[in-house]
């Protein structure tokens, strides 16, 4: 028995058969399913990317028409980003001189309706009736003073006549005239300043600057 025959085995002679080893790499065929499942994956997903961006160029929704729709709203809108956007005004604006403005005093001050009647035409306007204020109004008004026209001065007379006077109160009635009433109240103290008064009837005219956002608003 050779010192190389394990104890035990009797000297019977053992002969190894067969052609296959264990191996220590993974099989080839394996690695190639792996790499084809990965390339498959990709080519799905770049399909499914290419069907949302074809979807949304025809179907209006690109970013190229959502900033076109932006830019739009930003012309017509009233508010971006807490700036105030005005619309350019429909029509032409009324002249003070072909508005006949009647002024009434709400308060137990003796004296403000003839005074601001006065400074009223001065500054272009005509003149109506001046005296104390009717009963429904009389000592009720708070603030500075309220405007009374028909409706259809909401979006020209009443607002030239708004310019004269800050903090006012616009109000329409059921008036077969075209004639405005300034009622003063009892937080009038002055009309506004000829120079402000034009500046902000400028303003009415034309739109505000549309803030730079840099093409989004």
């Amino acid at each position: 028995m050779s010192m190389l025959t394990p104890p035990g085995m009797g000297g019977k002679k053992y002969r190894i058969t067969g052609d296959r080893y264990p191996r220590m790499r993974r099989p080839r065929h394996r690695r190639r399913i792996v790499l084809t499942i990965v390339a498959a994956a990709c080519v799905l997903g770049l399909a499914g990317w290419g069907s949302l961006q074809l979807i949304d160029v025809f179907g209006g929704r690109s970013s190229t028409a959502q900033a076109a729709q932006g830019k739009a709203k930003c012309r017509t809108g009233d508010t971006v980003n807490g700036s105030h956007v005005k619309p350019a005004a429909t029509g032409p604006l009324p002249k003070p001189a072909v508005l006949t403005v009647n002024v009434f005093n709400a308060t137990p001050r003796s004296g403000l309706a003839k005074s601001t009647a006065d400074e009223l035409k001065k500054r272009g306007f005509k003149i109506g009736k001046v005296g104390n204020a009717p009963a429904a109004y009389d000592k009720k008004i708070k603030g500075a003073g309220i405007l009374l026209g028909p409706k259809s001065a909401v979006d020209g007379p009443l607002k030239v006549l708004a310019t004269q006077l800050a903090g006012v109160e616009q109000k329409t009635d059921d008036r077969k005239g075209a004639e405005l009433d300034l009622l003063i109240g009892d937080g009038f103290k002055e009309l506004a300043k000829p120079q402000e008064a034009q500046k902000s009837l400028a303003l009415l005219t034309q739109p505000s600057p549309r803030p730079s956002t840099g093409g989004k608003c």
